[in-house]
């Protein structure tokens, strides 16, 4: 059976690592999304304050399994 997926964009941020801040994006994107399939890292950045490096953002792209209506 062929299948369709959806595509969406994240942001997830940590004060630890960008490792984190992806798997805080997906951990937060489970609660309402079923069929969570892959996550593409887009881009990372990092909030700096004071010098400090102080926040991560990982951007990703999940895509989960579209769910047709019959």
């Amino acid at each position: 059976m062929d299948s369709v997926y959806n595509v969406v964009e994240l942001i997830g941020s940590s004060s630890e690592s960008w490792e984190q801040a992806a798997a805080n994006a997906v951990i937060e994107a489970s609660k309402t999304l079923r069929d969570l399939r892959v996550a593409e890292v887009v881009e990372q950045d990092l909030v700096v304050e004071g010098g400090q490096v102080v926040l991560f953002r990982t951007k990703l792209r999940l895509s989960f399994k579209h769910e047709s209506v019959e």
